[in-house]
């Protein structure tokens, strides 16, 4: 076998403070000759973390351990080749850095790679590595995935181990992972997937209706192509409001909401005790997290028992529910803010259900619009992850990179 070596980074997606050398594997297990990238948010032994942030890098210690999920994978036999670039304190879907740039999409270039897990994706859209290991709270492994063409998935909340990786929001957090082939991104299920699987067959798919009602209609007709074309392998789709008597816009407000509450607990004191350079976006971000009012979260936390009850009430073993992963294809990096803001709150408003939910979700690279990717999206019932990551390969003929 080959020793790995450290890739060329001809993209921008690892950080200054990356390995020189590659961290070695077991060589031995299932992912034995597969090389990775880490979103440099994950410990490793004798290591600092940045958290997208030059400043936290500089104040931050040493670590003592290294993350039992990037440990898992080391086991399992593959090597580390690089650190990931990241949105600063992990605030951002755009994948934009001001300290440390934005990481370049290989398969959209000129347009954003998508963040947070902005280095992790576009590492792999540009081959420097075999998969790679990111986050999602809000949607920071699925908008990436869509706007670079890459399978990727955010896991049922819990199902990975998140101790020892720095955390944003603890009821949203997940692990997750990018992958070019969905063999490969199937074989790192097992990996770091705990036991609490639920088996089933989706033999049931409900589309949400408001979802590709907020999507940009070529993003959305491209998507339907798809799954027409999937019908052998696809259950008949029906169509079903997710919101059903809410609206996504009020799911997404709750959402916002209650992570920014639970950042006002993670991040935010470190922030005003420090008084870092933040970046365009993530101060006002702050802010706004700090803003936050008891009576806010309150009536935020009642509507998230609001979409638990509907949601899971639908996402029953052996029933996926159909959305495109993101409204748009991966905006100009240049797009002004006030377009930004506008991608980020319909994005988040079709990321808010896995989040709310803690259900798995996966986006497979399904279409191509305007020369762009356009992701495709399966959500699974509670433990569904596995049934979802066999899934994605039985629907790999149908996609494009």
């Amino acid at each position: 076998m080959t020793d790995p070596k450290i890739p060329a980074d001809p993209v921008g997606a690892l950080m200054p403070h990356t390995i020189s050398e590659p961290i070695k594997g077991s060589g031995v297990g299932p992912l034995a000759g597969k090389t990775f990238v880490v979103k440099d948010q994950y410990h490793i032994a004798g290591r600092k973390i940045s958290n997208g942030s030059p400043d936290y890098f500089a104040k931050s210690e040493v670590n003592e351990t290294t993350s039992p999920s990037v440990q898992k994978l080391l086991d399992a036999g593959a090597d580390i080749v690089g650190i990931a670039v990241c949105d600063e304190f992990y605030y951002s879907l755009t994948g934009a850095n001001a300290h440390y740039g934005t990481p370049v999409n290989a398969r959209a270039p000129g347009r954003m790679p998508g963040g947070s897990s902005s280095g992790s994706a576009a590492a792999v859209a540009a081959e420097m590595c075999d998969f790679s290991l990111g986050s999602d709270t809000g949607g920071s492994v699925r908008v990436p995935g869509s706007f670079c063409g890459l399978y990727g998935i955010r896991p049922s909340h819990g199902r990975v181990d998140l101790s020892n990786a720095h955390g944003m929001a603890v009821s949203f957090d997940t692990a997750g992972w990018f992958a070019n082939d969905a063999g490969l991104f199937r074989d790192i299920g097992p990996v770091l997937l705990d036991s609490a699987t639920t088996p089933g067959t989706p033999d049931r798919m409900l589309v949400i209706a408001d979802a590709f009602e907020r999507t940009d209609p070529m993003v959305g007709d491209a998507i339907s192509t798809v799954i027409g074309a999937a019908a052998g392998v696809l259950p008949e789709a029906e169509p079903v409001q997710i919101a059903g008597d809410d609206t996504l816009e009020i799911w997404w407000d709750a959402f916002r909401v209650l992570q920014g509450g639970q950042v006002a607990q993670s991040n935010l004191p470190w922030v005003q005790e420090h008084n870092p350079d933040l970046g365009p976006g993530i101060r006002e971000r702050f802010a706004m997290a700090a803003a936050i009012t008891p009576d806010e979260t309150t009536a935020a936390a009642k509507v998230r028992e609001r979409v638990l009850a509907r949601v899971l009430s639908l996402a029953t073993p052996g029933t996926i529910l159909c959305l495109p992963t993101a409204p748009v294809i991966a905006p100009k990096t240049d797009a002004p803010a006030e377009d930004l803001e506008f991608f980020r709150a319909n994005t988040m408003a079709l990321t808010c259900i896995a989040g709310h939910t803690g259900l798995p979700q996966i986006t497979i690279p399904a279409a191509q619009v305007e020369g762009c990717p356009a992701g495709l999206s399966f959500i699974g019932w509670p433990g569904g992850d596995e049934a979802l990551l066999d899934l994605a390969v039985a629907m790999q003929p149908f996609c494009v990179r």
